[in-house]
This record gives structure tokens, sequence and C-alpha cells, in this order.
């Protein structure tokens, strides 16, 4: 299989510290892969070798069918790079700062102002381009700094925990433009905090806690992996919640959890349980107002696999993911 992107069995060490403990990660061209870990787990560490920010003590990486030692200029004409924090020059307008990047990357002064025109327009930043980037706010200041590291025209970006500190409305709008990138054949490499972000974007997911690759694979797969499906119901008649109880341990012959507000689970071995509990739930005469078959979250997938709690942060399900 080709790979736009590939590491292979990556080791960094810091003095005593084993920040990478023999890694792989790759990705198909047009997905992107999700890299999630707790704190100092080792992501960005990862992403700075395939930057070529930084050199692996042992093993390789290769991105576009490049080395990321032996040909790291060739490399570095293939990626972007989007760091925790906006590293646009404030004192620049947005159209400068873009153009001040075309330049570094040796485009024609003609071509670096459409450049930046393009994804001024494409981000919407058209009407602010002329503005002090000073002037943004957190937002649009996000914003500027991803189209910054589109302006070469990359094949693969590297993401890392690009929503960090926005509000749900610019998160979204973050994950917008991410599916854009995808919808152009570009691939991306996201590391986040958020794990309601690596459900909703990432094709494919590696878990890495200290320094190694504990579990890979599709959000479902990992879902999977870590525990079967539960079923939940919560009645729109509270005072037939023993009934509904006794209906959901007969059905799935697994003692039922109540959460205390009117919400009853248990776990389900078999698909068929749901549909034959909605069936006797109907002959019941029994009414909901919730009723599901649910995989366990990412949080709780995360949770089992590195035993690192969850906390909240904000009105969000987060991870305190920075390394």
């Amino acid at each position: 299989m080709t790979y736009a992107f590939q590491a292979e069995g990556l080791v960094k060490r810091f003095g005593a510290t084993t920040a990478l403990a023999g890694i792989d990660l790759a990705a198909r061209a047009g997905t992107v892969l999700g890299v999630l870990g707790p704190n100092g787990a080792g992501k960005t560490t990862a992403v700075r070798i395939l930057a070529t920010l930084l050199r692996a003590d042992e093993g390789r990486a290769t991105v576009g069918g490049y080395d990321v030692v032996r040909d790291a200029a060739k490399v570095r004409r293939l990626i972007g790079l989007t760091g925790q924090y906006a590293s646009v020059d404030e004192d620049l307008t947005g159209q400068q700062n873009l153009e001040l990047i075309g330049s570094l990357l040796d485009l024609r002064r003609k071509d670096s102002r459409s450049r930046a025109k393009e994804l001024l327009e494409q981000f919407g930043l058209a009407e602010a381009g002329g503005r002090a980037a000073k002037t943004y706010s957190g937002g649009m200041r996000r914003r500027l700094d991803l189209a910054a590291s589109l302006v070469g025209r990359p094949s693969v970006i590297y993401l890392d925990e690009p929503t960090t500190g926005l509000d749900p409305v610019k998160r979204e709008d973050v994950w917008n433009m991410v599916r854009s990138l995808l919808d152009s054949g570009v691939t991306v490499l996201l590391t986040t905090q958020y794990l309601d972000e690596a459900d909703a974007l990432a094709d494919e997911i590696s878990v890495i806690d200290h320094g190694s690759v504990i579990a890979h694979g599709t959000p479902a797969e990992l879902k999977h992996k870590v525990g079967g499906q539960t079923i939940v119901v919560r009645p729109s008649d509270p005072g037939r919640l023993d009934e509904v109880d006794r209906l959901l341990r007969e059905t799935t012959g697994h003692e039922t959890e109540s959460s205390g507000r009117g919400v009853l689970t248990a776990p389900a071995d078999d698909d068929r349980v749901f549909t034959t509990l909605v069936r006797r739930l109907d002959e019941a005469g029994i009414g909901v107002i919730e009723l599901s078959l649910r995989l366990p979250s990412l949080d709780e997938v995360f949770f089992t696999l590195t035993g690192a709690p969850v906390p909240h942060q904000n009105a969000h399900d987060s991870l305190e993911m920075a390394v």
C-alpha cells in the first residue's frame, strides 16, 4: 500500500527520557490520521520528526516517498505545519502575512499576492485581509495560521491541536476547513485535545502512550475493541421505569444500570437485541423519549486504553493532551 506519509520504528530520546519507543504511523493520501495520547506521550515529537524539525535516533520516516532525513528539502516542499498556537506576525496584515510566507517559499511576487488573496477568500478573511493580525479575534488568527500553512499547496499537512482555545462555533469552522482540504486531496495528521474532534474528522486513529502506539484503527474499530454496544432507554413516563427495567434485563440477559435521571442502560451482545426490545416496548405500550444503541465514546476508549482520566474543559468533553 502507498502512504502519503509513513513512520516506522521511530525512537527518540532526550537524555534519560525516551519520548518515542519505536512507533509506527501512516496515512493514505486524502485521509485524516488522528493521533491521541496523554500529556507527554510523544505526539508532538513524532510530528516534529515527520516535519524534518527533529531527527529520530532510530527508525525511518517518509513523506511522499522521500526520506525525512536524506531528502529533507524535498519533504519540506510537500508539507504544511500548523502548531498549537498561532504563529502569524501580529503587526502585519493578513495579506502581508501570507505574502511573506509566499516569498519565503520562493514564489514570484505576483503569484504570492494572488495566492494570498485566494486563501483569504477561502478562509473567510477577505474583508479583514488589509487589517493588522493583532486586530483579529482568536478564531480569525487561527484561520490565518491555517491559511499560512497552505500557501505552498502542500500535499500533507500536520495540524497540532488546531482548535485549542476556540469556542464551539469556531471549532466547527475549522473542522469544515479540514474537510475542504480532504476534498482537494490533502492528507492530514491531526493531534487534538478534543476526543469529539478526532471522532468527527479522523479516518483512522493512533493512540500513543509512553512513546508507543498502543492501539490503531478507525474510530468504530477502537470503540468495538474496548467494549461492546450499550442500549440506553429513557421512558416518557417515569412511573413505568420498573417495567422497562424488567424488559431490558429479560431482552439483553444482563443487569441494568441507572443514571438516577430516569435512564437505564444495559450491554447488548447482538444488534438483534435492540430490535427485540423495540418490539417489546411497543407491545407493552411504553413510550420512550430516548432509545439508542451506542458504542463506547472515544473518551471511554481512551480511558480504557491508557488509564488516564478525561477531564472536562469548558462545555466540552475533552482531553488535555498537549505535548
